[in-house]
């Protein structure tokens, strides 16, 4: 059982009990057309329970895998029935009796029953119309009892429920519309602390394999004092390239790239890796197909310089540029020999 059907109980019972009032003539001989008293209960109970029972939600899919909520308006139909019961029932009630019989509680039950219904226009969100409905209210009972009667009797406790509502439901969308921005910064509070989490994490594995490649050598450096055999300066060159390739460029790199990379340079290749952004906001997969492609053209290439470039471009990934030095010219004039483009999967 919610809240809402608890609530809706209490509304229907408590209107219940109002409209039964109506029937307890304490003084019928005052009454001269009790079937204006039965009309002003029929119109009166239906409406009200109609507004009581309304739904106040619907569901509908947002982008995505997640629902939200929208609030569903009350129908014009409905709107026009509660002004209507505001303006008839008062005074259906009070035409069907005597002046004698006016202030008497079958009678002025009207009062408080039209303010309940006007308490639940206005926790629909329907402001205006509540008030407005208020008004015909205030109106017809003080035109029927007198102004000073009509609050006696009743019209003042109307003024107050429909009052409190309103205070009470602009409370609450503040609270939750505070609740949800609060929601919100939890939210990017927990996606920046999993972000820098995944941040530390790649820094250590970074950390684990820069030890892991230049250890060894620096351990060898250290040993000897730097006298090192050719082949000792061949694996430090090597380690220091792949260094530099970690800290360029980590989002172009896994197993097979780096691997492939390095028999190319131990081939004579000069290989450089920039990094130059675009390939953050790629999954996984995504990542995965483009280091692929990526180690086949690296193991492919038979340029002596491989330039490899990451693209913000929207759709290519990376770009791969070999170059071969043209005899007597200079560097900036060599031949391009390979020009291949990675493209952004779909």
């Amino acid at each position: 059982m919610t809240v809402r059907s608890i609530l809706s109980g209490i509304a229907l019972a408590f209107t219940a009990y109002l409209a039964a009032r109506s029937l307890l003539w304490t003084l019928p001989e005052t009454v001269e057309r009790g079937w204006l008293l039965i009309a002003a209960l029929v119109i009166y109970l239906p409406i009200t329970w109609v507004w009581v029972l309304l739904p106040t939600r619907r569901r509908i899919p947002a982008p995505g895998d997640t629902e939200t909520d929208e609030r569903l308006s009350p129908p014009r139909w409905a709107i026009a029935l509660a002004l209507f019961a505001a303006a008839v029932v008062p005074n259906a009630a009070f035409a069907a009796v005597s002046e004698a019989g006016r202030a008497q509680p079958f009678v002025t039950w009207v009062i408080g029953g039209i303010g309940a219904l006007m308490t639940v226009v206005m926790v629909r969100r329907r402001t205006i119309v509540a008030w407005i409905g208020t008004g015909l209210l205030a109106v017809s009972a003080s035109a029927w009892l007198g102004p000073l009667s009509a609050l006696s009797l009743g019209l003042v406790g109307s003024l107050v429920w429909v009052a409190a509502a309103q205070l009470i439901t602009v409370a609450l969308d503040r609270v939750a519309r505070d609740a949800e921005e609060l929601s919100e910064l939890q939210q990017a509070a927990s996606a920046w602390q999993a972000s820098q989490s995944g941040r530390q994490r790649e820094r250590r594995l970074h950390v684990q394999r820069a030890l892991h490649v230049a250890g060894p050598v620096l351990g060898r450096t250290i040993e000897t004092g730097g006298n090192l055999r050719p082949s000792e300066k061949t694996a430090a060159r090597l380690a220091e390239q792949s260094l530099r390739d970690e800290l360029r460029s980590p989002r172009l790199l896994d197993d097979g790239v780096r691997a492939e990379i390095d028999a190319a340079r131990r081939r004579g290749m000069i290989v450089m890796l920039f990094d130059e952004g675009g390939l953050d906001d790629l999954p996984p997969s995504a990542l995965e197909d483009i280091r692929s492609e990526l180690a086949e053209i690296v193991r492919d290439a038979t340029s002596e310089r491989v330039i490899i470039r990451s693209s913000p471009h929207h759709e290519i990934a990376v770009t791969v540029v070999g170059r071969r030095a043209t005899v007597g010219a200079s560097a900036d004039e060599d031949d391009v020999d390979l020009w291949r483009e990675i493209r952004r999967p779909r």
